[in-house]
């Protein structure tokens, strides 16, 4: 059995030779550039520059020969813009606070203050206002807000909608299709989409940083209750990118067709560690008509798998997800409250497949011991993996300082693992 039926098998919830095996497929699967450089040491590869994937994130690119090492049976299709609005390419050196060497790109452009903070600029032009500070001695970004004054009279969800979201132009379409060509003939991995804007209300994408002027609510506080102060606005906003996110899928399954296997959908957080940031009744007011939308139409014309992402504890909304036909269910943050492994498995286990929950990062991967870190993957394992619908992936991504031989045991113990 190949990855690619590896996989296709999981999450059509049948068992497979061996658990599936997810590392940087999505942007909430990946792993920290620092981390990932001492993964690559302890595998006995030759050094290189880690690129870094995803620049709000620091998160490394996945490599073929890690993919080769560990068995990882998935590779992510993105798109060639980033986070921050500009072009993955034309790659240059530059070095993180703990002195990891990386490649960045081209518009990748920084300013250092007196403190030492380290500043990124949205699609790279300096004349503007930066986007985003990495704190002296950190690892990632945080977002700047850059909420300018607004006229709650003349709140126009069209101008928020047009400087964030837009059709595929056929430039874009062509690297899609060229890419997922190139990624379905010269290897046999399962190919997961991460190009669809349809994570309404995703409050990283809130303070806009690919916009060089964000118009409208940008801070994430007043998004917040502006569902409460402006709830016809942001019904427009989500109406509006819906209409955008359903003409993408339609230009995008034309590009790349039964090439991918799962379509990355959301990235919208719901949960917090203790309890959901919204009511269920608000999530079905706001939210769940779009969700259905979005699934409705993937599963009409194609047939990926939906993946959705939330963190922290969503019990309350499952239910609902399984009305709106999500297919797959991520990070899985176990230690969110009312979030067990078996009681997820128990009822939710023949509607989702659970894409990560494999292990802790909150506290056994980087704080645990190589045994404990055994012990807990061995445990997931079993749980979810039992009958199918199971991809092994941490509890989001793995961060910056995890001790090596937790990795190691940690992968180690996915490779042995029989039920």
């Amino acid at each position: 059995m190949n990855s690619r039926e590896r996989v296709r098998k999981a999450i059509n919830h049948q068992e497979t030779d061996r658990i599936p095996l997810d590392l940087g497929s999505t942007l909430v699967t990946g792993i920290q550039a620092s981390t990932y450089a001492k993964l690559r040491r302890s595998l006995g590869l030759k050094d290189k520059l880690v690129s870094i994937a995803d620049p709000f994130q620091m998160l490394g690119e996945v490599d073929m020969e890690v993919i080769g090492k560990l068995g990882i049976d998935t590779i992510g299709l993105w798109l060639p813009t980033n986070f921050f609005g500009f072009r993955n390419e034309n790659w240059k050196p530059w070095k993180l606070f703990d002195g990891t060497k990386v490649m960045v790109p081209e518009k990748f452009t920084t300013k250092r203050d007196d403190e030492g903070n380290i500043y990124l600029y949205p699609k790279g032009d300096m004349s503007v206002p930066p986007c985003a500070k990495m704190p002296q001695d950190g690892y990632y970004f945080d977002l700047l807000v850059r909420q300018e004054t607004f006229d709650e009279r003349n709140l126009n969800p069209e101008d928020w909608v047009n400087q964030q979201y837009s059709i595929f132009s056929e430039e874009t379409l062509k690297y899609l299709e060229k890419k997922a060509d190139e990624l379905y003939k010269k290897t046999d991995l399962c190919i997961i989409g991460e190009f669809i804007d349809a994570s309404f209300g995703d409050i990283s994408m809130v303070p806009g940083p690919a916009i060089k002027n964000p118009k409208g609510i940008r801070d994430p506080v007043r998004w917040i209750t502006a569902h409460i102060e402006y709830p016809d606005y942001i019904k427009g906003i989500f109406e509006l990118q819906c209409e955008i996110a359903l003409k993408n899928l339609k230009l995008s399954y034309e590009a790349v067709g039964n090439k991918i296997d799962v379509i990355m959908v959301s990235g919208t957080d719901f949960g917090t560690q203790n309890a959901p940031f919204i009511s269920p009744d608000m999530y079905r007011e706001f939210y769940k008509p779009f969700h259905k939308r979005i699934n409705d139409w993937i599963h009409k014309n194609t047939p990926w798998k939906t993946f959705y992402h939330s963190c922290g504890s969503i019990a309350l909304f499952l239910d609902d997800f399984v009305e709106v036909g999500v297919d797959i269910l991520n990070p899985v943050q176990t230690s969110a409250k009312d979030m067990d492994p078996k009681i997820l498995k128990e009822r939710y286990g023949d509607k989702f497949v659970f894409w990560g929950g494999g292990v802790d990062t909150q506290r056994t991967l980087p704080f645990g011991t190589p045994e404990e870190v055994r012990r807990e993957v061995n445990e997931r394992c079993q749980v979810f993996g039992k009958g199918g619908g199971f991809v092994f992936n941490t509890v989001h991504n793995i961060q910056s300082k995890v001790p090596i031989e937790n990795l190691v045991a940690m992968f180690q113990t996915i490779r042995e693992f029989k039920f």
